[in-house]
C-alpha cells in the first residue's frame, strides 16, 4: 500500500486541496472511491463520445476565427495574402475552449464578451502557474521538518495561485448551482463533467471531503489533464 500510494509533497497540500484531488490524492477509501466516479460515471465510453461534438464544434470555430483575422487583415493591407498567426496562442484558445466545453459547459476565449475574455486569460495564466508549481521540489519534500520555512518563496505563490483558481472554479461552480436551482436548463450542461459530479455528489461528503472541495479538485484535474 505503500509504494501504490503518492508521496505528500508540500504542492499537494497547498495546490491540491490536501489531497482532495483524484490524481493527487493518497491511496485508500477516497482515491478508491473517485476513480470508481471517474471510470464507472465521467470516463466511459458514451461519455466521452458525448462531447465530441464540443471538439469538431471547437474546432470549426476557431478554423473559421481564424479565416476571419485573414480576410479582415488582407482587406485592411490589400498588399499580401498571407497574415502573420501567433499559432501556439491560437493552439491555447483551441485547447482551453475545448476542454472548458467539455468540463464547464462554456467557452471563454472567442466570446464576445471582454469579461469572458479577463476570465479566460486569468484562468490560462493561474493553470500554468499550477503545472509549474506542482513540478517544484520544496525544502519541506526533502526534509520534512523544514517545511514551514518557505526558502524561495514557493509555498506563498502555491497559496495565491491555489486561491485564485480556487475562486475561478467556485464562480463557475456557484452559477451553475445557481442555475440548477432556478430550473434553467442550457444544452448540453446536463452532460458535461460538472453537471454530472453535481448529480452524483451534491450535498454529500467523502472521508471528511465537503462536496464543493471534490467537485472543484476534480475539475481542476480534468483541465489539468486535457490541456497536456
Amino acid at each position: 500500500m505503500v509504494v501504490s500510494s503518492r508521496p505528500k509533497l508540500v504542492a499537494t497540500e497547498h495546490l491540491a486541496y490536501r489531497g482532495a484531488m483524484f490524481g493527487f490524492a493518497s491511496y485508500g477509501p477516497y482515491w478508491r472511491h473517485l476513480r470508481k466516479i471517474a471510470t464507472l460515471e465521467i470516463l466511459t465510453n458514451r461519455r466521452v463520445e458525448q462531447y465530441q461534438h464540443v471538439r469538431v464544434s471547437e474546432v470549426q470555430t476557431s478554423i473559421k476565427e481564424l479565416f476571419n483575422v485573414w480576410s479582415s487583415k488582407k482587406n485592411e493591407s490589400h498588399s499580401s495574402n498571407y497574415v502573420l498567426v501567433d499559432l501556439k496562442q491560437w493552439f491555447t484558445h483551441l485547447t482551453f475552449n475545448m476542454v472548458l466545453g467539455m468540463v464547464v459547459g462554456k467557452r471563454y476565449f472567442g466570446a464576445k464578451s471582454i469579461v469572458e475574455e479577463k476570465q479566460a486569460q486569468r484562468s490560462v495564466k493561474a493553470l500554468n502557474k499550477m503545472m509549474h508549481l506542482f513540478g517544484v521540489i520544496t525544502v519541506g519534500d526533502v526534509i520534512p521538518c523544514l517545511k514551514w520555512y518557505d526558502f524561495g518563496g514557493h509555498v506563498k505563490m502555491m497559496n495565491e495561485t491555489s486561491k485564485e483558481l480556487d475562486e475561478i472554479v467556485g464562480e463557475l461552480l456557484k452559477e451553475r448551482r445557481h442555475k440548477r436551482t432556478l430550473g434553467e436548463k442550457v444544452d448540453g450542461q446536463d452532460q458535461d463533467i460538472m453537471g454530472a459530479l453535481l448529480s452524483l455528489l451534491d450535498g454529500s461528503t467523502i472521508e471528511g471531503f465537503d462536496c464543493d472541495t471534490i467537485i472543484k479538485a476534480t475539475i481542476l484535474v480534468y483541465i489539468i489533464y486535457w490541456r497536456k
